[in-house]
């Protein structure tokens, strides 16, 4: 059985550009439901004073973030104009592909962290 991976990224938003990401980021919803069908979650957060927000990301098996991950490149250089990534956190073991993504991420000075080691759970798509 492939095991999931939750993906999350930390970021600080850029002074004065909340309203604008918030704009950009909800338009870019939609896109990535279609076109990343392997994303089965994406929430993203926001603190009280809306300079930090967070998105999680979950992710069936490590393929599905490397699909993810393709195109990033393209993508950030667009949001990178509202907000900046302080940090990433990975659960579950990436592929290779991710992997080199991160060390080119860690060394632009963004923490990185990966917890490889998955120790059970579940999903559950409803409740109850």
């Amino acid at each position: 059985m492939a095991e999931p991976i939750v993906f999350i990224s930390r970021n600080r938003v850029k002074e004065g550009m909340f309203a604008e990401f918030k704009t950009h980021y909800q338009k870019s919803i939609p896109i990535t439901e279609v076109g990343k069908p392997g994303t089965l979650v994406q929430l993203a957060y926001t603190n009280e004073d809306e300079t930090e927000m967070d998105i999680l990301r979950l992710f069936p098996d490590a393929e599905a973030l490397d699909l993810q991950l393709r195109g990033a490149d393209d993508r950030s250089k667009i949001t990178y104009q509202f907000i900046e990534p302080t940090g990433i956190e990975i659960y579950g073991t990436p592929n290779e592909f991710a992997i080199e993504m991160m060390k080119k991420v860690a060394g632009s000075g963004v923490v990185v962290s990966i917890f490889p080691e998955f120790m059970g759970g579940f999903i559950r798509s409803k409740p109850g």
